[in-house]
């Protein structure tokens, strides 16, 4: 069983249990892109307890205790510096803990998650003037889409597995 089943509390013999079998390969790929994102061999700029915790902060954005809970789990097994563990909990005044280069990745994380059609090319800009490589973008941007992908689609299979 995947994260995102186990999560979603999908349970073995359900009517829903046998349609997700029937998109086994997407489930697979789900996971797999999980760790992809969370547990590359190579995380560039972005550690892997910076990313659990930035994961952690999104699932919280997204409502959904148990993911974040998974994603503090990883952030423990990481390491979790006070600044990751303020940032995974949602301070809002997280960001004047740490550096200005990962405040603005905070900044854009939170944006991703919570107001996505507000991003602009501009805010692309703002990282880039605080330092943070393109490469980087690119894998916060793939966090952030990889999270808030993970957070619906478990949503949708709570709502699925209570309604039958």
């Amino acid at each position: 069983m995947t994260l995102i089943e186990t999560l979603a509390g999908v349970q073995a013999g359900t009517p829903l249990a046998d349609a997700i079998a029937q998109r086994a390969e997407i489930m697979g790929l789900s996971q797999a892109s999980h760790d992809a994102v969370l547990l590359p061999r190579d995380p560039g700029g972005l550690s892997h307890a910076e990313r659990a915790a930035l994961a952690a902060r999104m699932a919280g954005w997204n409502d959904d205790p148990a993911l974040v809970a998974h994603y503090r789990t990883l952030l423990a097994k990481a390491g979790e510096p006070p600044a990751l563990a303020a940032i995974a909990a949602g301070e809002a005044d997280a960001s004047l803990t740490v550096e200005p280069r990962f405040a603005a990745i905070i900044r854009h994380a939170d944006l991703l998650t919570r107001r996505t059609r507000d991003a602009r090319k501009e805010d692309i800009a703002a990282l880039i003037a605080a330092g943070v490589s393109e490469p980087d973008i690119v894998r916060l941007a793939e966090l952030a889409a990889f999270v808030n992908y993970q957070a619906r689609v478990i949503a949708g299979l709570r709502l699925l597995g209570a309604a039958a």
